[in-house]
């Protein structure tokens, strides 16, 4: 990373802590409570939130959690702690919750949706439970999507983790999380792992589930924001264009406020 680079990323982080600081305060909170998940989004968004010397709450919630993904929350959350005096963890095993849940709804459906509707459970179990911890100690939920998940491909669980009060990397591509991450120095066990959202209680990534890498989402997403031309593309950033399309036209739903039926006055 050249000098010129660190000191642009030194700007993002003071703008974005200064605006959380900011938000915060007008809001009359004490602080934020995240859900950490072993990523490097969750890590990148409580270390901004901890430098604003606020309460920060960070929240462990498995769900037959990967050992992977609980080893390398629990050493970032050891490493915040370390560092920032006003950051405490909590662990909410929220395993026995998400077994009585299933046991109480029929099962009897085709495997792939079934599964894909128990991920998005897992999301909306943990959902409520920071709402609860905020709730009792008078924090905000922060949201850990970035730009390519939440304006991109939509790639987050409505109304699981896309329910949260601010979002403070929202504006950011994946790449940018990844500087801005290394900068804050971030543990490299997260830094290095490949990004997955842990809904499936396997080392399933996110490449996997959506045909591209972030690199390549992110790339289309630049390519559609400036109109460029796609008459010279190779046969993958063809591909990856059109599974760009696909999954943005798909997920508008996440994106866009929720329709409401207007009635005209008569």
């Amino acid at each position: 990373m050249t000098k010129k680079n660190t000191t642009e990323v030194a700007k993002v982080n003071n703008h974005i802590v200064n605006w959380l600081k900011n938000y915060a305060t007008t809001a009359k909170v004490n602080g934020f409570v995240i859900g950490i998940s072993g990523g490097v989004d969750s890590a990148l968004t409580s270390t901004l939130c901890a430098q604003t010397g606020l309460q920060v709450v960070c929240v462990e919630m498995p769900i037959h959690q990967h050992k992977d993904h609980v080893s390398r929350g629990r050493e970032h959350i050891e490493q915040l702690k370390s560092r920032f005096p006003n950051v405490s963890n909590i662990e909410t095993d929220l395993t026995p919750i998400f077994e009585t849940f299933k046991s109480q709804v029929p099962a009897d459906f085709e495997e792939s949706k079934l599964q894909l509707t128990l991920a998005n459970t897992r999301a909306r179990l943990r959902m409520t439970t920071l709402y609860y911890h905020a709730g009792v100690h008078g924090l905000l939920v922060a949201g850990t999507g970035n730009k390519v998940e939440d304006f991109g491909v939509g790639f987050y669980t409505k109304y699981g983790d896309g329910g949260v009060d601010i979002s403070p990397i929202a504006d950011l591509m994946k790449s940018e999380v990844f500087a801005l991450a290394t900068y804050l120095k971030v543990p490299e066990s997260i830094l290095k792992a490949q990004p997955s959202d842990g809904l499936f209680g396997d080392e399933k990534t996110d490449e996997q589930q959506l045909g591209a890498s972030y690199d390549e989402l992110e790339w289309a997403m630049l390519v559609l924001e400036h109109n460029k031309s796609i008459e010279n593309f190779t046969e993958r950033e063809k591909e990856v264009f059109e599974i760009y399309q696909r999954l943005n036209r798909a997920n508008q739903h996440k994106m866009n406020p929720i329709p409401v039926c207007k009635i005209n006055k008569i």
